[in-house]
Parts: structure tokens; sequence; C-alpha cells
């Protein structure tokens, strides 16, 4: 397969360095594994007892296919209905507030880096323009399972960092794992070690559903750090492929529509009623009972009408089809001519397959049924008021959000790196104390925090008779209150402040009053 040289910038040291990939020679350092990152990288290995190729077309048409139909699944109402509640809860627009914030607290850096790294993540919302495409960019990337967005810098200078995030097709774009190996004796045991591993993505500007797996595909190879890219974290084990948010829904949707289509094709083809003509032929051979019956059938369908403006005489004939008469013959001993009805269905009413496999599709989704049945109506009272369903399904929106977070995480990296801010090992020492905050639906955390407060003033007021004799204040505070050691101290002191304030009022006024008493 004819690949151009690597396109785009990279974040590496030297060749032979600690980060250049090859391993040492010494056993204890030589693996047989290539690394595994489940995000689902195709992985070619080359060298050792084989050499495999890669192919291009058939694993690029099986994924392609998939995001396909995800985003065909997508198009189906009752999925969509479900798809705008996730997403709408997941990225939430409380006025004038931003959707998403950075929280540094926790992070070990300066007041003037942590100023700097909040002013570099403004920026990289400003280029992907998420106060206005916030709800696009998650919805692209719940439907299709992944999201990639091409990192453009500026070559001459680029300290300025990056200066356009520009989004990418995921049926164009696949990120691919060169695994090297070569043959080691071990033990006097002959095994293929890793040697060298080698990450890139390749991208491809045309349509794939014509690529197949004879084809030479020309395709360009771009740099990792070039590209930041963000997926589902569902991977199928089978095929390493990852698999999108809807992928458990394909089976309940294809069912849900097969049952739709049968109910349809049943009612239309049952809900008419029928005559059903038994004619007496005697004992005429088949055949002549059969042309007798056509002539009865033709004498009694035929519709001669007449055209005034013409003149003419024309026939509107009625062809027999299965909604209308059945014609049937009856031999001789039998009974003479009847004329019989057959009744339409008469449960063409009932609809509980639809609902069970619209249940089940909601079940795939994860999405609360009384949410989607418009019958029942979603009540917020207290928080004790809330379903389980409900519950779970706040927690499945934040296992969502944090999965997106990987996004900025990747980009607010290299913005730091390219800006100067750190260096690769001060950000793998901090990263994971970075935190990605969503605005979330004001009035169910309301509910939560207040009821959780009114509980603990319920415990303190049951506990305050007690205080001093078999709990101290410390241990109210700590294991009543939940607070820890930085907020008892922080509340000390401010309590202080206001017990200070108070004070001085006080004498404040008692300074007023004696001077009104001796004026008077």
């Amino acid at each position: 397969m004819a690949f151009s040289d690597f396109f785009g910038f990279s974040f590496s040291k030297k060749q032979g360095g600690p980060d250049s990939g090859l391993t040492g020679d010494s056993p204890q350092n030589l693996s047989f594994v290539a690394p595994e990152n489940f995000d689902g990288t195709q992985v070619i290995e080359t060298g050792g007892f084989m050499s495999s190729v890669y192919d291009f077309g058939g694993s690029f048409l099986d994924e392609n296919s998939l995001i396909r139909q995800y985003r065909t699944m997508a198009l189906y109402p009752e999925v969509d209905m479900a798809i705008e509640d996730i997403v709408t809860q997941s990225i939430v627009y409380d006025g004038s507030n931003s959707a998403i914030k950075l929280n540094l607290d926790n992070v070990d850096l300066s007041d003037n880096i942590k100023s700097k790294v909040n002013t570099e993540f403004g920026k990289l919302l400003t280029l992907l323009d998420f106060k206005n495409k916030g709800y696009d960019i998650f919805r692209r990337w719940y439907v299709d399972g992944r999201l990639y967005y091409q990192n453009i810098i500026d070559t001459d200078h680029p300290e300025k960092g990056i200066v356009e995030l520009r989004a990418i097709d995921p049926v164009k774009i696949r990120k691919i794992r060169k695994v090297q190996k070569h043959v080691k004796n071990i033990s006097g045991a002959v095994m293929p070690l890793v040697k060298k591993v080698e990450d890139y993505y390749i991208y491809t500007d045309f349509e794939n559903s014509n690529i197949t797996a004879t084809t030479s595909a020309a395709g360009i190879k771009i740099t990792t750090d070039s590209i930041t890219y963000c997926h589902s974290g569902y991977i199928d084990q089978t095929t390493r492929r990852v698999v999108g948010n809807l992928h458990k829904a394909i089976r309940p949707l294809n069912m849900l529509r097969q049952t739709e289509d049968a109910m349809v094709v049943y009612r239309i083809a049952r809900a008419p009623e029928r005559r059903i003509f038994y004619v007496d032929v005697g004992n005429l051979p088949k055949q002549k009972a059969e042309e007798y019956i056509k002539s009865l059938m033709n004498k009694y369908r035929n519709k001669l009408t007449y055209d005034s403006s013409s003149g003419e005489i024309k026939d509107q004939r009625n062809h027999f089809s299965m909604l209308e008469d059945y014609w049937l013959p009856r031999r001789e001993g039998g009974k003479g001519t009847e004329i019989t009805t057959l009744a339409g269905g008469q449960n063409l009413g009932e609809m509980e397959d639809v609902e069970y496999l619209l249940k089940k599709l909601y079940r795939a989704l994860n999405v609360p049924l009384t949410r989607m049945d418009i019958q029942n109506g979603f009540n917020l009272g207290r928080t004790t008021e809330i379903t389980r369903d409900e519950v779970k399904f706040f927690k499945f929106i934040e296992r969502l959000q944090n999965r997106f977070s990987l996004l900025f995480l990747d980009l607010l990296k290299k913005q730091c790196l390219l800006r100067g801010l750190m260096t690769v090992e001060d950000w793998n020492k901090i990263y994971q104390d970075i935190h990605i905050v969503y605005s979330k639906d004001s009035y169910f955390t309301e509910l939560k925090e207040n009821e959780i407060l009114r509980e603990k003033v319920d415990m303190l007021n049951t506990l305050g008779n007690y205080s001093g004799i078999f709990f101290s204040n410390k241990y109210i505070r700590k294991n009543i209150l939940k607070q820890t050691d930085e907020e008892i101290a922080k509340m000390d002191e401010e309590m202080a402040i206001e017990r200070q304030k108070q004070i001085q009022q006080q004498l404040e006024m008692q300074q007023m009053g004696l001077t009104d008493e001796q004026q008077q």
C-alpha cells in the first residue's frame, strides 16, 4: 500500500532516546506482546517468523458500515428522541455561562501558570466554537462513537499553538499501530520479540464504499500528535474495533422495525370484510368449472360506463386482488350457490409486541421509560421521590461526560506543550488532577443538595442534646456534616470574623445609645 511521508508535527525525542520506541537487548526489557491501549487501533505486525499485510479495504469497510448504520439509526424517530434527551442532559447551557469549565484546584501549579492554562483552554473552546456547536459536536461523537480533529499549527511559529481545529469524517481516517518484531534466542527458545512500535493515522480523501481488499488505495500517514482522537470507550473484544454507544440498540431497533412492518401488512390485509361466493358447478369438469366461475366473476365485476362527451362505452374493470371477494366452486350434491362474508381482523388494536420492543429499545439506550412515555409525566419533587432509573440515567450521563472530556484534555496537552507552559513530564504528573466540569441541570442538583442539607440539619437537631456529653463538636462536624479539615479551618475563620463584626456593631450601638442619653 502506497503512502506518502509522515504529515504533521510530533512531540518526540531524538532517535535512540528513551522515547524512541526501541527496546533494550537484555531479556527483562524485551516483550513479545505489542502494547494495547484499547482504542480500536488496527495492528500490523512485521518481522519475526511471519509478516502481515494490512487489509485496508476489508477492515475499513466493516468499521465504516457500522458508522453508517449508527447514522441511519439516529434518523429513526424513537432513537432520535432518546439521543436528544441524552445530549441535552450532557451539554447544558446555563444562561451566559459556558457549558464546560476547567477546574485546576487540585493541580500542583503556580497561580500564574494556572491562569495561563485557563486562558489557553478558553482559546480551544473558541476554536471549537463550543458555545454554538457544543451540542452538535457531542451528538456526532455519541452517534458515530468516535471523533477526529486535525490540529493545525503555524509551522513557522509553532509557539503560537493550535491555530485551527478541523473536524475529520471518521470514515476517512483510521489509527494504525505498526509492530516490528525480530527473532531472538532466549533460554534456548526462539521467539519473535517486539523491537519497535510505530503509531500513526491513515487518511484517505474519498468514500471507501468501493474499496476492496485487492485495491491499492493511496493514503496519507499522519503523526499521532497532529490528530486528536476521542472514542466511545466501548471495544468489541472479538474484533478489537471501537463500537458506538448505539451498538447495543441495533438488534432491538431491527426487531421493532420488522414488527411494525408486519403489523401494518396484517392490518391492511385483514382490515376489510370480503365476500365468499360458493358457486354450484354441478358435475362440470375442472376446466369447465373454472371457466364458468371466471365468467361469473367477469359478469358481476365488469362495470360498463357511458361517456357522454365521446359517445363511447368504457369498461372500468376492477381486477381481482386478495383484498376483494373469493369465488369457490361447489360440486354436485352440496348446497346451492351461497354468498357469505369473511369478517375482518378482530385484534387490529393490539400493540403489546410493539410496546415491548419499544421499551427494550429504550433500555438498550439507557434512557428511562418515563422520559419517553408521553402519558407518564416526569415529576421532580423531593429526591426521595425520584425513581431509581433517573438516578442511573444521571450516572450514565456523568460517564459519558467523563469519556468526552478526553477530547479537551488531549487538546489542552498539545496546546500547553506548543505554548511552552510545561513539558511532557510535567503534564504526565498533573493531568489526572485536571477536571473538566460540565454545567448540570441546576434543578435536580439543587434538589439533591438541599435534601442532603436538610437531613444533616435534622440530625444536628437530634444530636444537639448530646453534644459535649457523648459526641464532641469535632466528631459531629467530621462525621455528620462531612466537613474536611480544610473546611473546618475555613469555617472557624469565617465565623470568627463574623463574631468580631457582631461585637463591633454592638459596641457602636452602645456608644450611640450613651451619646443620646448624654444629649438628653
